[in-house]
């Protein structure tokens, strides 16, 4: 089972992160906890300075933006692949 956790503080943003994750982990029919992390001292532990984040098997795999489903998708089924980043 993946643990997925999505970081930050409840923005609207954050939601629709959220959102995009549980939507993406159904269609996949992957098994995942999916984890909201609101607390920002519990946030700068993955040394995240903008959210939303997604941390994947304890991970930061994409941070600063709103993933869009095929990120989610390539992210959930492709281990192998580097984390996105949008500044």
């Amino acid at each position: 089972m993946r643990t997925i956790k999505i970081l930050g503080t409840g923005c609207p943003k954050c939601k629709q992160t959220e959102a995009a994750v549980r939507k993406a982990v159904a269609d996949l029919g992957v098994t995942a906890d999916i984890q909201k992390v609101e607390d920002i001292q519990d946030i700068m532990l993955y040394n995240v300075l903008s959210t939303p984040a997604v941390v994947i098997d304890e991970e930061v795999r994409i941070k600063g933006h709103v993933p869009t489903a095929t990120e989610l998708e390539a992210l959930l089924s492709d281990e192998r692949l580097i984390s996105v980043e949008f500044k």
